[in-house]
């Protein structure tokens, strides 16, 4: 028989507890020392052979989870059509943001706290060249039968690099025209609302269905191209280009629109840009009094070390004896709006802004004037707390609302 280390101590200990028993009771004779022995050694088996299963188990279990491991990834990898990248690394591959404000309005038409809007974002990448986009807003805080706000999808469309300079994308996108409607969230402008020339002459948020092009033709030089939907306006609005936003549920698309866009950035901080669109029919045939639309749109947001100024032009020139007779056969606006960033956390600002939505007529006293100044605080460069004081000088029947507006906004 043959006896280990362990053994060996083994024994040792059971001498030693027989010497120590020997001063109190007689010494045990061979045959009991040789079964003393023999009983160690078979537990001495018995826990080697624990060890050995113990083992075995381990091992075993771990063979387990890796293979557990490879049949999820190959799961993943079938429900991306059978690409091994796009299985496993679908989580890298998309991309989650969003954007919201809430405000306080003390004006002499309403005295209220709005949740205005609420944002998620939501873009995966397919490819290195081949991306999905999309902008899922919920506005004043519920939708539903008799409530104030609505679920809006603003952009949901695939984009695909045809060159390095070159990009295709077809879906529901962003008019490209203005400052404020391609990139609009909370932190990026100052003020609580946005300007009500934007609103009102672009307008603002402006989002369509279609297909275009985009791209950089020359250092700082880009340019945009698009086919979508266009407005359906009617006589019961006054043709107010706002009113005749399809948000692209259903729209009529019997007369489509075309937009393009040319935007230069050649210096740090410049941005110079102007806009046009063409419509056949703004409202989509279903007015023999009214006709072609075309949209003009130019402005200036130029930023220099704490000095920022932004300027922005837009008029609209509608066709027909229809928009004619009420005077909105054009449509235009522009504002100024000089800042000053104080400190990284603090800049001030004002804005002096003019629209009408009937100035083809003078007879129609319909010309709006709001002067707004006011201070934004960022104590993140993603959260923005806001604070304006607005003085309206309008025109006709047209009541001014005068006051002041708080808010709070964030991106991520």
């Amino acid at each position: 028989m043959k006896l280990t280390a362990r053994s060996g101590s083994l024994v040792a200990a059971a001498l030693l507890s027989a010497s120590n028993l020997a001063s109190a009771t007689e010494m045990p004779s061979a045959e009991q020392m040789w079964e003393i022995i023999q009983q160690q050694q078979r537990e001495i088996e018995a826990l080697k052979a624990g060890q050995k299963s113990n083992a075995e188990k381990v091992e075993a279990t771990a063979e387990k989870v890796e293979a557990t491991a490879e049949v999820l990834e190959s799961t993943a990898d079938a429900g991306q059509g059978g690409h091994p990248a796009a299985g496993s690394r679908w989580v890298e591959n998309t991309q989650v943001g969003g954007y919201g404000e809430m405000h306080y309005n003390n004006l002499d038409s309403k005295d209220e706290i709005d949740f205005h809007r609420f944002v998620l974002f939501f873009g995966h990448q397919f490819s290195d060249r081949l991306r999905f986009f999309s902008e899922l807003e919920l506005e004043h805080a519920e939708s539903g039968d008799g409530s104030n706000g609505a679920v809006e999808l603003e952009q949901a469309y695939i984009e695909y690099d045809i060159t390095q300079n070159h990009q295709a994308r077809a879906g529901l996108f962003l008019v490209p025209v203005g400052i404020i409607n391609p990139t609009h969230e909370p932190p990026t402008f100052y003020g609580v609302e946005r300007n009500p020339v934007e609103k009102n002459i672009i307008p603002t948020t402006w989002w369509v269905g279609g297909a275009g092009l985009s791209g950089e033709v020359a250092p700082g030089w880009s340019y945009d191209l698009s086919i979508h939907e266009g407005l359906d306006t009617s006589a019961s609005s006054n043709y107010t280009v706002r009113k005749g936003r399809q948000k692209t549920s259903q729209a009529d698309a019997n007369d489509l629109a075309s937009t393009a866009r040319i935007k230069w950035t050649g210096a740090a901080g410049i941005e110079l840009a102007a806009s046009v669109q063409y419509q056949q029919d703004m409202t989509q045939s279903n007015d023999p009094n009214a006709g072609k639309a075309w949209l003009y749109e130019a402005h200036a947001d130029i930023r220099r070390g704490p000095f920022g100024l932004r300027a922005l032009y837009a008029m609209w020139d509608l066709d027909g004896s229809g928009p004619e007779s009420v005077g909105a056969d054009k449509q235009e606006g522009f504002y100024v709006e000089p800042s000053y960033r104080i400190t990284q956390e603090w800049g001030v600002f004002a804005r002096y802004n003019q629209w009408d939505n009937q100035a083809g007529d003078s007879s129609f006293k319909s010309e709006k004037k709001q002067f707004n100044a006011g201070v934004n605080f960022w104590p993140h460069p993603d959260v923005v707390l806001k604070a304006d004081v607005q003085q309206q000088d309008n025109e006709g029947g047209n009541k001014n609302d005068n006051g002041f507006n708080l808010g709070v906004g964030y991106q991520f």
